[in-house]
């Protein structure tokens, strides 16, 4: 079994599986990765929340989370909770993105759909748990061509899993999913609009209500307060902003914060460096969160 203290060399890695069971009482706060990540749920007491939609998971399901979604898992500590986690590099996946076989597909459309679970029959499962089984046998042999053999087996596992999200995700509504119309209204319109104004007040002004009553709704529902939401989907815009080249001045700007002292000390807390930084330091699977 792996854990997240077994990460060493993985800076060059496509992808990474680990199959996980363990019981302990923690409580994990809403986080986000950068790589984009699938959860295969085997047992024990977790409802996982994804922008603001909690899943109640039940054995054998699958939630795509992707590299600019925060989530968190919410597990009953008296109980073990066995998954496998899939972590997936970005770039990677992008050398498969044609127009009839986009790999991302299934992350893109989860976005988009705001659904995040696959649920599977008996079959299906079967084979999925063979393709996971294949691909760390080989991750695991010194024979020749496993390296190889490994990366094939993955892209037939991921294809696998596209084709399913795409039949799974046009009919299917699964109503063990929890969410509240005004809090998904309100997510969207943060992320629509990072680089502006976000205040309590000025949300609380545009959505018609009470600042306490949407800071009470909006911490129920999504476990979050609103604030800490902004300012992680802000740096997840500040990042993307960095790869494109932008000074740190004009990120800022762009990613909504108004105090340059604030934006950097807010990137480092999360990143552990700080913007100037970040792209020389980058391991994109070396988060304290990564198999949550």
């Amino acid at each position: 079994m792996k854990n997240r203290d077994n990460k060493i060399g993985y800076l060059n890695d496509n992808f990474k599986i680990f199959h996980i069971k363990d019981k302990k009482d923690t409580k994990f706060e809403y986080h986000h990765h950068d790589f984009n990540k699938i959860i295969i749920f085997i047992s024990g007491d977790v409802t996982y929340f994804v922008e603001g939609k909690s899943y109640k998971l039940k054995p054998w399901d699958i939630l795509f989370v992707n590299n600019q979604e925060i989530h968190k898992p919410v597990v009953n500590p008296d109980e073990y909770y066995e998954r496998i986690a899939i972590w997936i590099s970005p770039d990677f996946m992008k050398r498969y993105c044609e127009e009839q076989s986009n790999l991302l597909r299934c992350f893109e459309i989860s976005s988009t759909n705001k659904c995040n679970l696959l649920r599977l029959d008996v079959n299906c499962i079967n084979k999925i748990k063979t393709f996971v089984t294949n691909i760390k046998d080989n991750e695991n042999s010194d024979e020749f061509g496993s390296d190889i053999l490994k990366n094939a087996l993955f892209l037939q596992l991921m294809v696998f899993i596209n084709r399913l999200f795409l039949q799974d995700n046009e009919s299917v509504e699964y109503e063990d999913i929890q969410y509240d119309e005004t809090i998904e209204n309100l997510l969207a319109y943060i992320n629509n609009n990072l680089s502006n104004n976000l205040s309590i007040d000025s949300l609380a002004t545009e959505f018609f209500t009470s600042k306490y009553y949407l800071m009470r709704k909006f911490k129920s529902q999504t476990g979050s307060s609103i604030h800490n939401y902004i300012v992680q989907k802000r740096l997840i815009l500040a990042k993307s902003l960095i790869h494109q080249g932008l000074s740190m001045a004009d990120v800022c700007a762009k990613s909504g914060f108004n105090d340059y002292s604030s934006f950097v000390r807010s990137f480092k807390k999360t990143y552990g460096v700080s913007p100037k930084n970040y792209l020389n330091s980058t391991n994109i699977f070396d988060n304290k969160f990564s198999n949550e």
